[in-house]
């Protein structure tokens, strides 16, 4: 990889049984960018972010993450290559009896910061990043749909990663909660995280426009900022 590169793939093959999602696959993805990825059902997106964060292997071919890459990966190693990653489902995925502020903090116990002090700062500096200050003490069952997607981008940044995958982050969302969300990405990304994000909503990439990663029949057409043509 190249200084700038942060993610890389060479020549990847992927598969289900026999079915083959995708073959010589290459592409990569560089510091600071902010990446769309999109595809019709079944073209693969969830195989590729699975790859990402090695929760399955490549028959074929290279997948760097960081310093890490399949090739050389050792289980112990799987948890370190995830915290080079922040990830965002669609569904929150948050701790139902804790509070905003717990369920940042459980994750960062849960990756080694033990410095009280520290956590606690770095808690209430994600919380005001994403504009929660004030709801720091609420249950997610008390906050709007678009209120825990944010405190799960807050704890998706705890250990400030290379990239922030986003997996349809605003599927659920009304148009106002996704603009928000979509706000928040962007000032993210402009702090320097580079974001990768599987969306099905081709009109957001219409408003927010960004380099388009676009899965179709196997391969993976490059479309640059403002190029992306949708086709289903």
């Amino acid at each position: 990889m190249t200084s700038s590169e942060i993610i890389q793939f060479q020549d990847v093959k992927a598969c289900y049984g026999d079915r083959i999602i995708f073959d010589q696959l290459s592409y990569s993805i560089h510091k600071g960018e902010f990446v769309y990825l999109v595809g019709s059902t079944g073209s693969g997106k969830s195989t590729l972010l699975k790859l990402l964060y090695a929760d399955m292997q490549p028959v074929s071919g290279r997948v760097t993450v960081g310093k890490y890459n399949n090739a050389q990966l050792s289980r112990k190693e799987v948890p370190y290559l995830r915290r080079q990653l922040g990830i965002v489902f669609q569904d929150y995925q948050l701790l139902p009896d804790r509070s905003v502020t717990e369920n940042i903090i459980f994750v960062m116990k849960a990756t080694g910061w033990k410095d009280s002090q520290a956590i606690k700062n770095r808690a209430s500096d994600l919380l005001m990043q994403v504009g929660l200050s004030g709801r720091a003490s609420a249950l997610p069952h008390q906050l709007s749909g678009g209120e825990q997607q944010r405190v799960a981008i807050a704890r998706a940044l705890v250990n400030d990663p290379l990239l922030l995958l986003a997996d349809e982050p605003t599927g659920n969302l009304d148009p106002a909660a996704t603009r928000a969300i979509m706000d928040i990405l962007f000032r993210i990304n402009m702090g320097g995280t580079a974001v990768l994000m599987a969306t099905h909503d081709h009109n957001l990439i219409k408003e927010y426009p960004a380099r388009t990663l676009e899965l179709h029949e196997g391969q993976m057409i490059d479309h640059p900022i403002g190029m992306f043509q949708t086709r289903y």
